[in-house]
C-alpha cells in the first residue's frame, strides 16, 4: 500500500481491498506487499478534509462556520458523506456480484450483502438528518452557555485523532503561521510564557560558562597504509 492517498476514500478504498483480499486468501500484489506506515498530513494541511473539518468545528466556531462545515460534508457532488455513502453500496454491489443461493441454510455472502445493504441505508438517513439540521444549526446562539447546562446531555465524540494524540509539537512543521491559526499561535504563546517554560529557558547547563572558548579540533591520525 502507498505511503500516501490524496483523499479519505482513497485510502479507505484501498483499506477495504486489502481487507477484502486478505479475507479470500489473497495476497496483496506489488513490492511493498507487508502494510507499511501511511503518512497522514495535520489537519491544518488540508482544512477541506475530513480531520481539517473536525479541527475547525471548536467551540468557539461560529454558527455560520459550523453550518458551513455541515454543507460541505452533505455536499452531492464533492461532500465527504455522499461519498462515503457510494463507497459503501459500491461494496454492497460487489458482494452482490457474488451471490449465489444454492444452499439456503448457509450463506454468509448474502450476509455480508445484507449488511452493506443496511449501512448504505444508513447512511442515506443521516444524510437527510445533517440536510434538515443545517438551517437549524445557523439559527443557534453564537454565545456559549453556562457549563452546567452541558452535564445534562451527554458528549458525543469518542474518537480520538491522531493529532489529537501525538499533539501540535509533532506536527509544527505542517502547521500554518500564527497569523494564519491564531489559536495554535495563543497555545505556543501560553506554553512560552508558563514558568516552567522560562525555568527551562533561564537554568544553566552545568559545567558551561557564558563564554564558551573555542576549541580546535583533534589531530586526525596518520591513514594507514
Amino acid at each position: 500500500m502507498p505511503e500516501f492517498y490524496p483523499s479519505i476514500g482513497d485510502a479507505v478504498g484501498a483499506a477495504m481491498l486489502h481487507n477484502i483480499r486478505l479475507a479470500y486468501g489473497g495476497k496483496a500484489s506489488g513490492p511493498d506487499a507487508p502494510l507499511q506506515a501511511r503518512h497522514l498530513p495535520h489537519p491544518s494541511a488540508d482544512l477541506d478534509s475530513v480531520p481539517g473539518m473536525i479541527a475547525r468545528l471548536t467551540e468557539t466556531a461560529t454558527p455560520h462556520e459550523v453550518a458551513g462545515i455541515i454543507e460541505e460534508v452533505i455536499g452531492a457532488v464533492v461532500g465527504a458523506l455522499p461519498q462515503l455513502t457510494e463507497l459503501v453500496a459500491a461494496t454492497a454491489d460487489w458482494t452482490r456480484a457474488r451471490l449465489t443461493f444454492e444452499n439456503p441454510h448457509h450463506n454468509p455472502t448474502f450476509e455480508t450483502w445484507t449488511r452493506l445493504a443496511a449501512a448504505t441505508r444508513m447512511l442515506r438517513d443521516v444524510q437527510e438528518e445533517l440536510e434538515a439540521s443545517e438551517d437549524m444549526i445557523a439559527a443557534c446562539p453564537a454565545e456559549l452557555s453556562d457549563p452546567r447546562y452541558r452535564d445534562e446531555v451527554p458528549a458525543l465524540r469518542t474518537r480520538e485523532l491522531l493529532t489529537d494524540v501525538l499533539g501540535n509539537d509533532a506536527v509544527a512543521d505542517t502547521q500554518p503561521s500564527a497569523a494564519q491559526n491564531p489559536e495554535a499561535g495563543r497555545q505556543r504563546a501560553a506554553r512560552a510564557s508558563s514558568p516552567h517554560a522560562a525555568i527551562q529557558r533561564t537554568a544553566p547547563v552545568a559545567g558551561t560558562t557564558s563564554e564558551s572558548p573555542t576549541s580546535t579540533p583533534p589531530p586526525r591520525p596518520p591513514r594507514s597504509r
